[in-house]
């Protein structure tokens, strides 16, 4: 139980790091002292600072899976698993959007190839879970036939959008994203936008 609470304690601690220092900020050394940890066992348990950021990855993209499965699964239209899916994206993203602003940079800089390529390999298998919800409503008719790779860009790209760039829609307001109250009034935003844009798009045409 200890050496777990001393993983998990690493990983929390490294992820505050990564999100207030960004990647190249954030030393192995800084992460020991943050988490009370010493610095073989971060080696031990991660390798080195690439592995500690590749687990806290690795662990929000397969919990986002465990859940996409479990909505996936569920007896529920085409377009309430698709809105289900988008809330979850949108809640799971605008709620660590630090760290999320810290990912997209790094991984848009593509300085690390080996890291960037576990990281786009293990999101591209999200990405099809949620390509087959769409296609699947396509295909009964509750859908109407649309680029559906195209579409899923839209969707993620505007959320991603939001979390790192969020004056974009707060200008003239004094809403702040790092405002727990202020996030959920665009959170709550973002999402009525995301299901009027999805059921005004999929909806077939009578």
């Amino acid at each position: 139980m200890e050496k777990i609470d001393k993983k998990a304690n690493i990983l929390e601690a490294a992820e505050r790091l990564f999100t207030e220092l960004g990647y190249e900020g954030t030393s192995t050394r800084q992460i020991a002292k943050e988490s009370g940890a010493n610095m073989s066992m971060i080696n031990y348990y991660f390798g080195s600072k690439e592995g500690v950021f590749m687990e806290i990855m690795s662990q929000r993209i397969i919990d986002f899976n465990s859940q996409l499965m479990s909505i996936s699964q569920d007896k529920l239209s085409g377009m309430e698993k698709l809105l289900k899916v988008i809330e979850g994206y949108a809640r799971r993203i605008l709620c660590n959007h630090g760290l999320h602003k810290m990912m997209h940079r790094e991984l848009s800089l593509s300085q690390r190839p080996e890291m960037f390529l576990k990281v786009k390999n293990t999101i591209a298998s999200n990405l099809i879970v949620i390509e087959q919800i769409i296609t699947d409503g396509i295909d009964d008719g509750s859908f109407r036939p649309v680029d559906v790779r195209m579409l899923i860009a839209t969707l993620m790209g505007t959320i991603s959008h939001v979390a790192i760039s969020p004056s974009k829609i707060t200008y003239g307001t004094s809403l702040d994203i790092n405002n727990s109250e202020d996030r959920e009034v665009i959170t709550i935003r973002l999402i009525a936008h995301l299901k009027d844009l999805l059921t005004m798009y999929l909806t077939p045409q009578k």
